[in-house]
């Protein structure tokens, strides 16, 4: 402490003579609720490295074909499954086989923390058989009536083996997309209309009430519920109307539970939603209980373009800042973390259309690049990222099929920090703290002395890091049943939560670089334990 106050008082900082209060890290594991940070915390505001459990309770016959054997015509969706021929026990049948204790044990074994779970709207029918009025499954509950308990168990069952569960709903009331998997094999979309709209969100917010509900009731209570992504790939004619209803419909799950984080999707016009979270934050710059992320979903294998584009080019691309992608996600992800909202990639995959893999000697090399291209632009600029999907029916598909990427060497066999060496005692770590606090609070005071108007108070700055490195250290040792270690992915909505406690206590002024100081002793702490212990 003293080396802070000699040290502020040599660069001439307005409050040399304040004293920053360094916190202590806990030493009790966290609880699910008590405390800050507490076991919620620790799997909400981690960096999500998962993978979407793709066709279990929203089919998609590409990937399983087995549950559409005895499907209603065209045979595409699950509204064709459910008016078939004994649907009920083939749907279960499916829902009960297809992610066995065997698969949560893979995806946790490989060092992914998280799943994303795409579910649709007439699966919420058995708590609440409402859902189904007007719209296309109006008969068909009985079907689909035991889809939520088994979804109430695979996040138990996720819980287990330390995993997150990003709740999806895929399929919305009257489609938001053409595509089979919202639901019908219709390709009228007719769910951007104020009917729908408003019944999608009384869906969504009786669904936050009966998992809110459902997750504190367990013995012992779930934390893992990482949050509830409001619709999937929506393709509005209109998107100021779209944003309207994300407006609304925030705004009422909010009234239902203010901390479940909350994922839209962007349409992909990135920068036109990001812009939109930025004003809603802009509009409750005070208002942290709940954080946003933007869901954007990336492949390069749809289009003319993806065709006649190289899948070393592919890699470049994403490799290159100055490139589209790079360029968008960077400046996305600093206007979101104005705002303490986050950007994750919802859905991407290895998969290239066969133009880009033509006069490819060696298939798995190149989508391997492709991967780790990817991989790394991920981790740079995101909250987090899963990927699609987790297998299929048939195997061998490496580029879409994450069972198959990872034996056929297209997908790492490990992501995250590994942790090598655990660490009991640790004495090092206070001096470490203060040597990477002093630099980086040197570096913060002599960019801003070349501003000397203004009215800085860097001891706030000096608080924010050494705030951020314990908080880091709190989530890196948390420990995770699988050996990996859990890091802080939302820095910027922690950032704001705890610069909204500092505030409480030190006042609104200059609390930016409180901020930045955290955000930058979560960094150090990520790269010292690195050092130390993976």
């Amino acid at each position: 402490m003293d080396k802070i106050k000699s040290f502020l008082n040599k660069h001439g900082s307005e409050h040399a003579h304040s004293q920053p209060i360094l916190p202590s890290v806990p030493q009790a594991p966290p609880s699910l609720t008590v405390g800050f940070p507490n076991a919620q915390d620790l799997y909400r505001y981690r960096k999500q490295r998962g993978i979407n459990l793709g066709s279990w309770f929203v089919l998609e016959r590409w990937i399983a074909d087995a549950p559409y054997r005895a499907a209603a015509s065209p045979g595409q969706s699950d509204h064709d499954v459910a008016r078939g021929s004994d649907a009920r026990h083939i749907l279960e049948e499916h829902w009960d086989n297809w992610i066995t204790e065997n698969d949560w044990r893979w995806i946790a074994e490989r060092g992914f923390n998280t799943v994303r779970i795409p579910i649709g709207f007439y699966e919420l029918c058995g708590i609440d058989p409402s859902v189904l009025v007007g719209t296309d499954f109006a008969s068909l509950g009985h079907i689909f009536e035991g889809a939520w308990p088994r979804i109430m168990t695979a996040i138990a069952t996720a819980h287990r083996f330390g995993l997150g569960v990003l709740i999806d709903i895929h399929a919305a009331p009257g489609k938001q997309n053409q595509d089979s998997h919202s639901g019908t094999s219709s390709k009228q979309v007719s769910f951007f209309n104020s009917s729908n709209f408003a019944r999608t969100t009384r869906i969504l917010t009786s669904l936050l009430a009966h998992l809110s509900a459902f997750t504190r009731a367990h013995n012992p209570p779930l934390p893992n519920v990482v949050g509830i992504e409001l619709v999937n790939e929506p393709n509005p004619p209109d998107s100021k109307a779209l944003q309207q209803w994300y407006r609304t419909t925030i705004a009422a799950m909010r009234q239902v539970d203010p901390d479940m984080p909350l994922y839209i999707g962007d349409s992909w016009r990135t920068d036109e939603y990001a812009g939109f979270i930025k004003s809603l934050g802009d509009q409750s710059p005070s208002s942290h209980s709940s954080f946003m992320a933007l869901d954007h979903h990336l492949y390069r294998c749809f289009t003319s373009s993806d065709n006649s584009t190289p899948a070393w080019k592919h890699a470049q691309n994403l490799r290159t800042p100055s490139e589209g992608t790079p360029g968008t996600f960077e400046r996305v992800s600093s206007a979101l973390a104005s705002v303490g909202a986050g950007l994750v990639v919802g859905e991407w995959s290895g998969a290239l259309n066969p133009g880009s893999l033509h006069g490819v000697s060696d298939e798995i090399t190149a989508k391997r690049d492709f991967v780790n291209a990817q991989l790394a632009l991920y981790e740079q600029h995101c909250a987090g990222w899963f990927w699609w999907t987790y297998k299929k029916q048939s195997a061998g598909d490496s580029g879409w099929s994450m069972r198959d990427a990872v034996d056929k060497g297209v997908f790492p066999l490990w992501v995250g920090i590994c942790v090598r060496r655990q660490l009991d005692q640790d004495p090092g770590r206070v001096s470490r703290r203060e040597v990477a606090q002093n630099s980086a609070l040197g570096d913060h005071a002599g960019w801003w002395a070349k501003y000397p108007d203004g009215k800085y108070e860097h001891w706030r700055f000096a608080e924010g890091f050494a705030q951020g490195w314990e908080d880091a250290y709190v989530f890196l040792t948390s420990g995770s049943p699988n050996g990996s270690a859990p890091e802080i992915g939302f820095k910027a909505a922690w950032a704001k939560r705890r610069a909204t406690e500092h505030a409480r206590t030190k006042g609104n002024r200059n609390v930016w670089e409180y901020e930045h100081g955290l955000v930058q002793g979560i960094d150090a702490a990520k790269s010292d334990f690195r050092r130390i212990c993976a």
